[in-house]
């Protein structure tokens, strides 16, 4: 592991020296057919960290992500120091991010399966911001897990989500092939299963799923990105 200064600002605590550490493991690079570039990329994603808070670059793009969908400059940390006024529902958790929006008086948490994201158990309109990090890939449906964001949301609102994408390919299904984990399969839990491996068409499945305005945050290119999608305002 080394540290270094960076040009990437982080979202949660504003700052800039970062640490890195390997992340993937042979048989999942084998079963994704990873070049060696893009090893590279997916590391610096998960394995590349804030020095002072602990965040990855993934968590950096959701936070950049929340603070656009919320119309903020100020750091994760502030914006909740300053117990802003919004209904947040935050599926699954992203660490720091999670840790630090959990002071917000609104703030909702859920973690997937026990909260299932292709049938959520709220009314329509009930959040004004959803967040999740790194679980659509596991969900055997992720177009429905959308279009029940997007019901959930309230008009103006904000999905705001994180999911590993190699870049330079579409994206495939995992059906019929051999199991490929998140996470460690001796502990023999499928909810950590990859069903779907997302490329760079990722942002269709937003459209797809009935979001007709569509962001993209992006962190150090092409290591690290957060999609967005916005409920229309009636």
């Amino acid at each position: 592991m080394f540290i270094e200064q960076s040009n990437v600002k982080c979202s949660i605590c504003g700052g800039n020296s970062f640490g890195r550490h390997r992340v993937l493991w042979p048989e999942l690079i084998a079963q994704w057919n990873l070049a060696a570039h893009e090893v590279d990329y997916i590391d610096r994603q998960q394995g590349e960290k804030c020095t002072s808070c602990d965040a990855s670059l993934r968590h950096i793009a959701l936070g950049n992500a929340f603070r656009t969908a919320v119309s903020e400059g100020r750091t994760i940390r502030q914006i909740a120091a300053a117990k802003i006024d919004l209904d947040i529902l935050d599926v699954n958790g992203a660490e720091v991010i999670s840790d630090t929006l959990s002071e917000l008086p609104n703030y909702v948490r859920g973690d997937y399966p026990e909260l299932d994201l292709q049938n959520l158990p709220y009314s329509d309109n009930s959040f004004d911001v959803i967040l999740h990090s790194d679980t659509l890939e596991h969900v055997p449906n992720p177009l429905q897990a959308l279009s029940q964001c997007l019901r959930v949301l309230r008009p103006g609102g904000w999905l705001c989500f994180t999911i590993p994408i190699v870049v330079e390919r579409a994206t495939r299904s995992r059906a019929g092939e051999q199991k490929s984990y998140h996470g460690n399969p001796a502990m023999g839990n499928d909810d950590y299963v990859v069903h779907t491996e997302f490329g760079a068409d990722a942002w269709t499945y937003l459209a797809r799923a009935g979001f007709t305005q569509i962001g993209i945050e992006v962190v150090s290119f092409p290591a690290a990105h957060a999609l967005m999608g916005r409920k229309d305002i009636i």
